[in-house]
């Protein structure tokens, strides 16, 4: 249960990404939605990281925690990124991300 809930923290992670990146391309009432939306989804996904760390028998140790809540956050924010930004998708780009992932899933394997 405790990596459904990192898993639900990282993809809010994504969420108040994308929220700051569209903040800063918009102005007036339309940016203050933005704000309100990182605001509410920074603390969903910090609350939720808190519980994947303390919630139950098995806790999640902080330092994977940690590593697979930014591991989500930065992969979601580069397909954000590609898909809400228009950021080039390289190459180079794409094979860090699946490195990236590769790596994510390596934690979760080696945890308890």
């Amino acid at each position: 249960m405790n990596w459904i809930i990192l898993i639900i923290a990282g993809l809010f992670e994504t969420g108040f990404a994308t929220c700051l990146g569209k903040a800063q391309e918009t102005s007036g009432k339309e940016s203050l939605f933005w704000w309100a939306g990182f605001v509410v989804a920074l603390f969903i996904s910090m609350f939720l990281m808190y519980k994947s760390i303390s919630f139950g028998n098995h806790p999640i140790p902080i330092g994977t925690a940690y590593a697979v809540w930014t591991g989500i956050g930065a992969v979601g924010g580069v397909l954000a990124g590609i898909f809400i930004f228009n950021e080039p998708a390289t190459f180079w780009r794409m094979f860090f991300v699946c490195t990236l992932i590769a790596s994510v899933v390596g934690l979760k394997m080696v945890s308890n």
